[in-house]
């Protein structure tokens, strides 16, 4: 296909597209001396790599390779994404999103296929961030790699004592990724994750192991502890401060270094650690969250005695600009810089007000990112909204929520 005829002034404005990295764009100015062009070029919202002047000859086999590489002329251009002036930044979003979700409807841009890798050697040690960690053997119960996963170099020290063996516990806010982040861990070092959720209906025979007849024989079943610590799986305990006191004193013994579990309902059997496996637990109102107790109704409070035992972290939400980078790179080449950081903020507005106390419940990423999933495929942010956040709260919270995002981006006319 032969590129389309410009007069002059048609030269002029940003020419883009959208690429797994994101959204990569030339932009063509007047240049200082008659007849000539400045021409820049450069990733989202990040200053220009290239920089030159060419003359209107060069300019226009510039145009033709641009549009062989499926570059999009935008000559009025959005150039909010660049930092530039364009009026009511709320009117700029939904001109964005209108454009970034008509091409995501059209198929248009794609990620790369998937490639068998069957026959790629798996290596033998993976980088956590800027931490070597030596890489099991996998396990079915291995989770999927999130690619988008940012590893902060505030997380170096978990890293540590996962590799170190150390009990580890991390408390915080829900949603804000405590478990996931063990669950990334793991998928990059290929180890099998069990999860064991102390929701008031976990009991300790769940926990530990109970008896059961099956096929007129009594037979011993292994509950999750032990389990884990036969496979060499790393088990995480969500939630602990929800925790029954029989489940907090079959953990203790196995909370100390190489500590063993003793199967007391099973004659005493005990249960030796393999060197793989790995305890965690996760908390929103312990230690330095105790004074957010009252947000999670039924945390039960925790002695001292036996948080000595684990290395306890405290894990925030991310940053506005880790955020936005999260959404970028998890629905790239779809989701730009301009709307990522729209909605990063929005979500640290909402998580704001959590803390006042002005919601009643949290907002997590996972939020955020199957709000803005659906937003790009629907290109309706109110309409997104509905099953991705509004239906999940109390209604008095959904007009809360409704109107930090009407305050951040128009509604659609």
């Amino acid at each position: 296909m032969n590129a389309p005829e410009f007069t002059e002034n048609d030269f002029l404005g940003f020419y883009r597209r959208l690429t797994e990295a994101g959204e990569q764009w030339w932009r063509v100015t007047i240049g200082d001396r008659p007849h000539t062009y400045r021409i820049q070029h450069g990733m989202g919202n990040t200053p220009g790599d290239i920089d030159l002047v060419v003359d209107a000859e060069n300019l226009r086999a510039k145009l033709k390779k641009w549009h062989r590489e499926g570059f999009v002329p935008d000559a009025a251009g959005a150039h909010a994404s660049l930092g530039e002036e364009t009026g009511d930044a709320s009117v700029a979003f939904m001109s964005e999103l209108a454009r970034v979700s008509a091409i995501y409807r059209d198929g248009k841009w794609h990620h790369s296929e998937c490639r068998d890798k069957s026959e790629v050697p798996l290596p033998a040690t993976v980088f956590i961030g800027r931490i070597a960690f030596a890489c099991g053997a996998g396990h079915a119960l291995v989770p999927r790699i999130n690619p988008a996963y940012l590893f902060s170099s505030r997380f170096d020290d978990i890293v540590l004592d996962i590799l170190e063996n150390k009990r580890v516990m991390l408390i915080g806010h829900t949603g804000a990724g405590k478990t996931s982040f063990i669950e990334q861990v793991a998928a990059r070092a290929r180890y099998g994750v069990l999860r064991s959720n102390m929701n008031g209906q976990t009991t300790a025979g769940d926990f530990v192991g109970f008896w059961t007849v099956k096929g007129g024989e009594t037979i011993w079943v292994d509950g999750v502890l032990p389990t884990a610590m036969r496979e060499g799986l790393w088990l995480i305990v969500d939630e602990i401060d929800f925790a029954e006191p029989s489940i907090l004193a079959a953990l203790t013994a196995v909370l100390e270094p190489q500590g063993r579990l003793v199967l007391k309902e099973k004659g005493h059997e005990i249960v030796e650690p393999h060197p793989d496996f790995r305890l965690f637990a996760t908390a929103n109102a312990v230690g330095a969250m105790s004074r957010f107790r009252h947000l999670y109704q039924g945390a039960n409070l925790m002695n001292e005695a036996f948080l000595d035992r684990w290395r306890v972290y405290r894990i925030d939400y991310l940053t506005p600009d880790e955020e936005a980078d999260v959404l970028v790179r998890t629905l790239a080449p779809h989701m730009t810089r301009l709307l990522a950081d729209t909605l990063a903020s929005i979500a640290a507005e909402c998580r704001a007000a959590f803390l006042r106390e002005d919601l009643s419940s949290a907002f997590s990423t996972r939020r955020l990112i199957d709000w803005a999933e659906l937003m790009l495929r629907t290109g309706d942010p109110e309409r997104a909204a509905e099953p991705a956040i509004y239906a999940k709260v109390a209604p008095e919270d959904a007009a809360f929520i409704r109107a930090i995002v009407r305050h951040h981006i128009a509604p659609n006319s």
